[in-house]
């Protein structure tokens, strides 16, 4: 009977650190992501289940070109996919195909935007941040809604960096943000 009980229990531990384990990881360190919409197409397609990076931010601030999963900011409730254009004190302008970014120091930088797959046909419109905000853009720049619809996004609404897409498995690679020239 001791032997019976005994393999319970240590069933029951492992089971209990496992459970607390996967807690901490989906709490705090990463979560998955769902694609829904095609806003970040070529880079994302509809379906694309991805690994969502939440401790980076904890210890260093985004950097542009990092695609981020955020709380969309006119409602918590829905979660976003974009990448990040323009950085908290800089201006961000748009049109013609173009996105233009002034930086901080006084410096202009024509994004190099290799991961767009046309130009887009938007409106031209220039938008300053100012401190803990970030102007995000999906890549399919016609059909995404984003910091041009809705305006900057707030550093508290961000979730975290993509680091990982997992499915389609013939699709499976690591992420990171492209460099600018």
């Amino acid at each position: 009977m001791k032997k019976i009980l005994w393999s319970i229990f240590e069933v029951a531990e492992t089971v209990i650190i496992a459970v607390v384990a996967v807690f901490i990881v989906r709490s705090f360190i990463t979560q998955p992501f769902l694609v829904s919409g095609s806003s970040m197409e070529p880079s994302f397609k509809n379906g694309n289940y991805l690994l969502v990076d939440e401790l980076t931010y904890r210890f260093r601030a985004p950097e542009r070109g990092e695609v981020v999963v955020f709380k969309y900011p006119n409602d918590t409730n829905s979660y976003f996919i974009k990448r990040i254009i323009g950085l908290p004190g800089e201006m961000v302008r748009t049109g013609g195909g173009q996105v233009e970014v002034l930086k901080k120091d006084g410096k202009t930088i024509a994004l190099d935007e290799s991961y767009v797959s046309r130009e887009s046909q938007g409106a031209e419109m220039e938008k300053t941040l100012a401190a803990g905000e970030y102007f995000v853009m999906g890549d399919n720049r016609d059909f995404s809604f984003d910091s041009r619809n809705w305006g900057p996004l707030p550093e508290d609404d961000l979730v975290g960096v993509v680091r990982f897409r997992l499915w389609p498995f013939n699709e499976a690679m690591a992420f990171s943000a492209p460099a600018y020239r």
